[in-house]
């Protein structure tokens, strides 16, 4: 059930992120701003949460970890949204900023926020709570 809130808010995240940039700014088309969304939730949480993030060091190493697993999903978000929105919309010229853009927003919420939740709340490790302090569990 922890993996499907985490999915879930994942998917949240990126979906608003990309409706922002790429809906609102960029008019690329709402089905594919969502096509775009699942398919970069579903990678990077199965190959930066899952992978990256969880096996990246020891549960108490989180800095190093958030930091490798953040430029994961930096790579990761940018390619998968770059390559499918260029395919989706037919625009192979002008979807690189507009992934990049999305890829950046995506990354400091992954690494302000979203690690430290998959770390408690998937993991079931202590950490460090959102605002960025010890818990004492």
């Amino acid at each position: 059930m922890n993996h499907l809130k985490a999915l879930l808010v994942k998917f949240v995240v990126i979906a608003l992120v990309l409706f922002i940039v790429l809906t609102l700014i960029f008019k690329v088309p709402f089905m594919d701003t969502l096509w775009i969304s699942l398919a970069t939730t579903i990678l990077a949480y199965l190959l930066g949460d899952l992978g990256i993030f969880k096996m990246a060091g020891r549960p108490d190493e989180f800095t190093k970890r958030n930091g490798l697993a953040a430029v994961a999903d930096l790579l990761l978000s940018f390619l998968v949204i770059w390559l499918m929105a260029r395919s989706l919309t037919g625009d192979d010229d002008s979807m690189f900023w507009p992934a990049a853009l999305s890829a950046l927003a995506i990354t400091g919420g992954e690494w302000l926020f979203f690690h430290k939740f998959v770390d408690r709340e998937v993991f079931n490790r202590p950490g460090q709570d959102l605002a960025g302090e010890r818990s004492r569990r």
